[in-house]
């Protein structure tokens, strides 16, 4: 997502943060709404284009937001979704992908609510690397655009086999629905930086072709948290081929152990 429609879902965001709070549990209703305008974009370039025009000024895409919904979704949807539209996306795309964030956010909220936020991310990273480990059909078919999606949901209940928190299973489901040609493992990875984030948290994947020791984790976690200003949720996966033994990716950032360690230094230097 570019700078622009990136400040943009910041905007929205911090104004649904504090509706979320206060929907506690019931945040998950407000995301299987938002899903399911997402559905509704996704499956209409013509909505989608309308909503995100900046040529369209504001009210009249509200008043669309307001006639398509109004009656039909709770109102905490509808506003945010008039806010949202007010917005300047740098693609049309960027709007979808906004409505798929709060989505996110408000089924993650639900489990935040719940206290069950942290197991949530965990649950995340254990499926990931699960396939990850797995034999390559497997993830192919979940992320084949050819295989349909009702294929790929019995899938992964066959994967899940009933296990989780209701809230990985909703947003698991939610990802084999490959969204704007993204694939099955990339949606998991962004939905745990979303959860991540809002436990004030980076995530870090460490993809190593031998397992690291507990010492070795803790002073790599170190590290990032030094290089980056803020504790970071090291997932480590190991996969014998990965060239050089370790590859650290943070967000957009691949980082080698050698280069975290420069940028360590020079953040301690520029902090003197």
């Amino acid at each position: 997502m570019r700078g622009t429609s990136q400040r943009s879902l910041e905007a929205v965001r911090a104004g649904f943060a504090p509706v979320l709070r206060a929907a506690g549990e019931g945040a998950a209703e407000l995301g299987e709404q938002l899903f399911t305008v997402l559905d509704a974009l996704d499956g209409s370039a013509a909505l989608l284009r309308a909503l995100a025009n900046p040529a369209r000024d504001a009210a009249s895409k509200a008043g669309l937001v307001r006639g398509v919904l109004g009656g039909k979704a709770d109102d905490r949807v509808v506003d945010v979704l008039v806010e949202l539209v007010a917005q300047r996306w740098s693609a049309d795309a960027d709007l979808a992908q906004a409505v798929e964030d709060l989505a996110v956010g408000a089924t993650l909220a639900s489990a935040q609510a719940r206290g069950t936020l942290e197991t949530v991310e965990n649950e995340l990273f254990t499926l990931m690397r699960s396939l990850i480990g797995s034999p390559s059909d497997v993830r192919s078919m979940l992320s084949a655009p050819h295989v349909t999606e009702s294929e790929r949901i019995r899938l992964l209940e066959t994967i899940l086999d009933g296990r989780g928190d209701e809230a990985t299973r909703r947003l698991a489901r939610r990802a084999v629905g490959l969204r704007r040609g993204r694939r099955f493992v990339a949606t998991l990875s962004w939905y745990m930086e979303i959860a991540a984030g809002m436990r004030d948290r980076l995530v870090g994947l460490a993809t190593v072709s031998v397992p690291l020791t507990e010492a070795q984790t803790d002073r790599i976690g170190s590290l990032l948290a030094q290089a980056y200003g803020k504790p970071v949720q090291l997932n480590v996966v190991v996969d014998p081929s990965v060239v050089g033994g370790l590859r650290i990716q943070v967000g957009d950032d691949v980082v080698e152990a050698t280069v975290l360690a420069r940028m360590v230094d020079a953040r301690r230097r520029m902090a003197s």
